[in-house]
């Protein structure tokens, strides 16, 4: 249910048709249907292709960590139509959530897995109670449920010195914001274009969220390298050997094992992306928003998100380093908001 909890409050604040890839209670990716320049299709292998919507917000959703989101639970906000049904039965996924679903996308997706994919349609007007309850270990416990909607008025309170926020960046700030409401704690997310890019979930220091998500926005926007890009795979290649190949040529996985897969998939190994290559190459990301589930406790983490192009951040306050905190995102001219909502997840 949290898959469908997260679209349906993205949809809300963003007013654009919303999707999630979902693995183990939390986002592998989410995202709003904001159009693909060229080179994000060609990495998501859909050039020259229209896409609606729906299909468009899944895409972008699914490829924010498409390794993670193998064998996901998908979730849409809107209806899903016969092209994201048709997207859907290509990927290795699990079953999907969405309140609704034209005749032609039912019957595409009743045929996935031999009919063992689930497909669920979800109540737009529900409302559900306001005490929510959960049992471990024989001991119930009862809280309020967080019916807190965030929207752009929480990213009122700016706190930098630059205090412009476009209409993009509260989109993505939006976008990051309730993504993390929806994953567990600790958390921390950074999207662009209305897509998430990584995650960070579950970690018991905070700074190590923003590394974790980091290395996953290293990831994601190295797919878009030049040599990456170039690589020449032998026809008849599927889509997951490209992909999987992409990465482990990104993290150097020149090892004998990888080299015999290589041999198999390319028609030559290709050369090495060296470090400093990657390290010139990540220097050009910038325009980033970052989320973070509460406040930073100290100025490390900013730090951190300057080496994956952050410009936006959006985070609780309420910390005795926020001083140092808001000098230290002042010194790489970001923007900074606080929120005032702490976003635990458990």
């Amino acid at each position: 249910m949290n898959a469908w909890q997260l679209v349906r409050e993205l949809r809300i604040a963003t007013n654009l048709p919303a999707a999630a890839s979902f693995k183990h209670c939390s986002p592998a990716g989410c995202a709003v249907a904001v159009p693909l320049s060229a080179r994000l299709a060609e990495v998501y292998h859909v050039e020259g292709q229209t896409l609606s919507h729906s299909a468009v917000a899944y895409l972008r959703a699914r490829q924010a960590d498409p390794k993670s989101s193998f064998g996901d639970f998908a979730a849409l906000s809107d209806t899903v139509d016969e092209q994201t049904a048709m997207f859907l039965k290509t990927e290795v996924s699990d079953g999907i959530i969405a309140p609704d679903y034209e005749e032609k996308a039912l019957e595409i997706l009743k045929g996935k897995k031999g009919g063992a994919f689930i497909v669920l349609k979800a109540n737009r007007e529900y409302q559900p109670p306001d005490v929510e309850f959960r049992e471990v270990f024989g001991v119930c416990f009862a809280q309020k449920r967080n019916d807190t909607q965030i929207t752009s008025e929480h990213l009122a309170n700016v706190v930098t010195k630059d205090n412009k926020l476009s209409e993009g960046a509260i989109r993505d700030l939006l976008v990051a914001s309730i993504g993390i409401k929806y994953t567990q704690s600790n958390s921390v997310a950074y999207a662009m274009d209305g897509q998430l890019l990584g995650v960070g979930a579950g970690q018991q220091s905070r700074v190590d969220c923003v590394k974790l998500a980091g290395s996953k926005v290293d990831t994601w926007y190295l797919r878009q390298h030049p040599k990456v890009l170039g690589l020449k795979f032998k026809a008849g290649t599927k889509k997951v050997q490209r992909l999987n190949a992409r990465v482990e040529y990104i993290e150097n996985d020149f090892t004998e094992h990888s080299r015999v897969e290589w041999e198999a998939l390319f028609d030559e190994i290709p050369e090495e992306l060296t470090q400093a290559e990657k390290t010139e190459f990540l220097r050009t990301l910038e325009g980033v928003s970052l989320a973070s589930d509460a406040f930073f406790p100290f100025p490390d983490n900013i730090d951190q998100c300057s080496k994956r192009g952050v410009s936006y951040i959006a985070q609780a306050g309420g910390s005795e380093k926020d001083k140092a905190v808001i000098a230290q995102a002042d010194k790489y001219g970001m923007v900074m908001a606080f929120t005032g909502l702490r976003l635990f997840h458990h």
